[in-house]
């Protein structure tokens, strides 16, 4: 049995999954989305994935293993207290889950030589934190389905 998120995330037997499911689960959260503002994210998410084919489970594998680095405190923590629900515990820690999971794409974007990321993703990131904490449940859910095939 697993017992670190870098062994139930990132090994290679089960990696390709486990990005599988990330992809499926940024579907599912821009799907989710309503409003004016839902309706923008909507709208460039599609763009976006029309104009590249594959940029979501591409950048998911390229940031797996910063956000795994990142949640392996929170799932150290979570384990021994015990265990539960991991997307309960994550959502209890929203503002500390979402800044941490944030401070790995807010490097990506500082990094990046390409002015055109930086500028559309400097007007994403103020919904950001929100749209990282309405995710947080689904993310747990989805780590601990992939933890109890660990």
């Amino acid at each position: 049995m697993a017992d670190t998120l870098k062994e139930i995330l990132l090994d290679s037997s089960r990696r390709p999954a486990v990005v599988t499911d990330l992809g499926n689960l940024v579907d599912e959260e821009v799907a989710d989305k309503g409003g004016v503002s839902g309706a923008v994210i909507k709208t460039g998410f599609a763009a976006v994935k029309k104009i590249k084919p594959g940029i979501i489970g591409s950048a998911v594998d390229s940031l797996l293993d910063d956000f795994t680095a990142k949640l392996e405190p929170f799932y150290a923590d979570f384990k021994g207290k015990g265990g539960g629900d991991f997307g309960a515990y994550l959502s209890g820690r929203g503002d500390e889950a979402a800044d941490a999971l944030l401070g790995v794409t807010d490097a990506r974007a500082e990094r990046s030589s390409r002015d055109s990321i930086k500028k559309v993703y400097s007007k994403l990131r103020p919904n950001g934190k929100k749209n990282v904490e309405e995710a947080l449940p689904r993310l747990g859910q989805l780590i601990d389905k992939h933890a109890a095939n660990a």
